[in-house]
């Protein structure tokens, strides 16, 4: 994808707008204070990082703002600032993919949660080339469904899966029973508006399954986290950050903490950290269930709260 010196021009001011306007915590309101300064690992550039002293969010400020052009399909073959992505190859060989055990760890956290059935409707929100959804139809939930705003993502799509387009979103208010949004809301800069979004694609008692980083372990040293890849991961969320996000858009935040699945979810994460791409044979003679319990004892992944589409208890 190329841009000429008027896009590139329309971006800048648009990025310097944004960062001025963008002074005050987009979850709560609040002042906020500087956090530093990132430089890109690809642009270059450096980006403004700032922190809310009242509910902890942590932000890019003046971010890219053209999608296509930061989720292109270099982002998607692993060129990308996180070079740790690679949808292209996942969909060239989903069995043997490390992603399968992430894939496997969100169905299995999810069943915990709900149930699920032949009718049952999902829609994996952010889902890039779609792998999730192909997984979930194999496993049961034949209404599996997919939504990525990247234009590039529907290249890498596998074969029988066809994504959800924008302009159907309005027309699947209030249809599916679950929607999953993995590793997203670190890259969107308004998370109340994504997640009250998320919020009305859900039926009355729906559940919205969210993984993001968490901030709390970082709060002091943002700058020492890798996580913050400024080019991509725009917004960082404390467990108590992301719950009151989800008051706001109108969820009720829950938080289930380590339980079925999340093995397979730290797991994936673990792997992809050591720079694995392929499952290998050797990893069974690793004792998962307890490495993964450490990891996210010192990480806090499975922190975040999840979101119901339903009042609270007793209202």
């Amino acid at each position: 994808m190329t841009h000429g010196p008027t896009d590139v021009v329309s971006r800048l001011v648009a990025r310097e707008a944004l960062a001025d306007d963008r002074r005050h915590c987009p979850v709560c309101g609040a002042d906020t204070r500087s956090a530093g300064t990132f430089r890109g690992r690809v642009s270059g550039r450096d980006f403004q990082l700032r922190q809310c002293p009242g509910c902890w969010f942590a932000f890019v400020a003046d971010p890219e703002l053209d999608v296509g052009h930061v989720y292109d399909e270099t982002y998607f073959t692993g060129g990308g600032p996180d070079r740790f992505v690679n949808y292209a190859g996942e969909s060239r060989d989903p069995r043997a993919t490390i992603r399968q055990q992430e894939w496997l760890g969100i169905e299995r956290r999810v069943r915990s949660l709900v149930t699920l059935t032949a009718e049952s409707a999902w829609l994996d929100y952010g889902c890039g080339a779609g792998g999730l959804v192909a997984f979930l139809r194999t496993r049961g939930v034949p209404r599996a469904e997919g939504f990525d705003p990247s234009p590039a993502a529907k290249r890498f799509m596998p074969p029988g899966i066809e994504m959800v387009s924008t302009d159907r979103l309005a027309d699947l208010r209030a249809h599916f029973d679950v929607v999953t949004a993995i590793e997203v809301l670190e890259h969107v800069p308004d998370p109340v508006a994504e997640l009250a979004l998320m919020r009305s694609l859900l039926r009355p008692g729906g559940l919205l399954f969210v993984t993001t980083g968490n901030a709390r372990p970082h709060r002091n040293r943002l700058s020492a986290w890798p996580y913050v890849m400024p080019e991509v991961h725009i917004s960082f969320f404390e467990p108590a950050t992301l719950a009151a996000a989800m008051e706001r858009a109108g969820l009720r935040p829950a938080f289930p903490g380590y339980g079925p699945g999340w093995t397979g979810i730290v797991r994936y994460r673990i792997l992809k950290r050591l720079r694995r791409r392929r499952n290998s044979p050797l990893d069974r003679l690793v004792p998962w269930p307890l490495v993964c319990r450490l990891v996210n004892w010192r990480v806090g992944l499975a922190a975040q709260p999840v979101g119901w589409n339903s009042p609270p208890s007793g209202a």
